[in-house]
């Protein structure tokens, strides 16, 4: 009989990890190091990504709480054990109010938190003087500096970033609460700022122009979140309770893990992180799930894609520089910092000559949950359990490579799919008859295998679906108002499966002939 564990899923106070004994993954080394690094810091990480357990650490760790750090890297680390005044802000609460009044209200319950301890002056009505009456009491009654956390910073931005007027009345509420920062400056010892978006420091933090940014350095990687050596380290019988359970070898279920919630990188010289939600919650339920994904809808996210008009079909292996991807959430020109500061696409690959960076999905969590989420963007009213039933058609079908029954599966889809009303079920560059279907095409493999690419470059012109799937690889051909046939004709003409033909996998040709009548595949041809 396996020891009963006692996981930390969904469990963001330190405190209450500690004092019940849960699994804890050791980061406090790095957390000292951060605090030395300056004294304002700002970083930015994706939801459930452990900021808030982070938050509440160095909440800990400044009140002098010793005892909860026992065994932790912190407790030989750190000598004097200082009690500092805590402010510790958590403006998550501040989501989903239905005015400005409500995020207000939400300010003036978390301030009066603070001014029970510390005392107010009558005098000081708004948020901001509030806050920095706040600094100035907690100095003078404690003699010692005060240590600001903010947690989620940006929440109340996000809820409104798709509605102009709205943002900028909130971005001057959180703005003449945030000003005390710069303001109050001999007052504070230590200033922690995260998020998942970054905003400018002008539109946000006015006057406060010496925040670290410690969002990209190496040294922090690995600060939220959970290596591969940790996890190996720390969850090893864990992972092997989950093997049994699947009925396979331990390094097959850590290849599974991987595959499924591993793969972030948040620097050019970062380890590979798992996300440490889906992760310890996998773990805990003895079952590989979308974790992620079922914890939040990204609703806003793709209201964006639409506002820009993101070409779905360019989402992948994208080169580009920091300056495109790390950019401040309002001034951004494509949605391409919110796909990244999100935690939907991550750094793959960087190239030390042109100072380019490489992004894609983590990992298959994140690629089939987006995907999924997608589909009814792209397609309005999409069936979703159609998608997902057809997914696992395909999947099936595709192991025993058994095109007709994949082929089938699919045209059962297309063919639930409305009549298209030109550009009114299109996202991005979709203007054609052909880029959209070959784009739900590409949602719905997607789902079915990582190594899934869109009119693939070789000699003679472009493949329009090259896929992967363990040992096999797919060429697809898509003909509108023309044959199966002439579809594999162009496949074999123009040597579109050449490339893959000296590796060890086997290649298999599909012509399809679509009919814009019909709106549906009408025959297909495998070779």
């Amino acid at each position: 009989m396996q020891p009963f564990r006692l996981y930390t899923a969904g469990i963001q106070d330190f405190a209450n990890i500690r004092e019940r004994n849960l699994i804890y993954v050791d980061k406090t080394d790095i957390i000292y190091n951060m605090t030395k690094e300056s004294q304002f810091i700002f970083l930015s990480r994706p939801r459930r990504f452990g900021k808030t357990l982070l938050c509440t650490t160095l909440k800990y760790y400044f009140q002098g709480r010793k005892e909860l750090f026992e065994g932790l890297a912190m407790e030989k680390l750190e000598t004097e054990w200082k009690k500092y005044p805590v402010l510790h802000f958590d403006l998550s609460q501040c989501k989903n109010k239905q005015d400005i009044q409500g995020i207000l209200r939400e300010l003036d319950w978390q301030l009066r938190q603070y001014e029970k301890i510390y005392g107010r002056d009558e005098a000081c009505v708004s948020p901001g003087e509030r806050f920095k009456c706040l600094l100035v009491n907690a100095n003078e009654q404690t003699g010692l500096k005060c240590v600001v956390i903010l947690d989620e910073y940006d929440a109340p931005l996000l809820d409104v970033l798709d509605n102009p007027e709205k943002l900028a009345e909130v971005r001057r509420v959180m703005q003449e609460f945030y000003q005390p920062l710069k303001a109050c400056e001999t007052y504070e010892q230590f200033v922690f700022i995260t998020g998942i978006t970054k905003f400018s420091q002008l539109s946000i933090f006015s006057t406060l122009n010496n925040i670290t940014n410690i969002t990209m350095l190496p040294q922090y990687s690995a600060i939220c979140g959970i290596t591969v050596d940790e996890a190996l380290d720390v969850f090893k019988p864990d992972i092997q309770i989950l093997a049994d359970t699947y009925k396979c070898s331990y390094d097959e279920m850590v290849d599974k893990l991987k595959a499924m919630y591993d793969g972030y990188n948040f620097s050019k010289n970062s380890p590979d992180v798992f996300n440490p939600f889906s992760l310890t919650m996998a773990l805990k339920n003895r079952d590989i799930d979308s974790y992620w994904f079922g914890s939040g809808t990204p609703t806003y996210l793709f209201e964006q894609m639409k506002r820009f008009g993101t070409n779905v079909l360019s989402l992948e292996k994208i080169t580009t520089s920091a300056s495109d991807f790390d950019a401040p959430t309002e001034n951004m020109k494509t949605v391409l910092p919110l796909l990244y500061q999100s935690g939907y696409l991550t750094i793959k690959g960087y190239d030390f000559v042109t100072n380019q960076y490489v992004l894609d999905f983590p990992n298959a969590e994140v690629r089939v949950g987006f995907m999924l989420n997608l589909l009814p963007v792209v397609v309005e009213n999409a069936n979703t359990m159609l998608a997902n039933n057809t997914v696992a058609g395909l999947y099936t079908s595709l192991l025993k490579c058994d095109i007709d029954s994949a082929m089938k599966n699919l045209k059962s889809f297309f063919a639930s799919i409305p009549y298209l009303e030109h550009g009114h079920h299109e996202l991005g560059n979709l203007t054609t008859f052909e880029a959209f279907y070959e784009t739900i095409m590409y949602v719905i493999f997607s789902m079915v295998s990582k190594y899934v690419f869109t009119q693939v470059k070789s000699a003679n012109g472009r493949s329009d679906v090259v896929m992967f799937v363990n040992d096999t690889v797919y060429v697809f051909e898509l003909k509108i108002n023309g044959t199966a046939s002439e579809a594999l004709d162009q496949i074999n003409d123009n040597g579109y499966m050449i490339p893959y033909e000296a590796g060890d996998r086997k290649v298999v040709k599909v012509g399809i002939a679509f009919s814009k009548e019909e709106r549906n595949i009408t025959e297909w041809i495998v070779e």
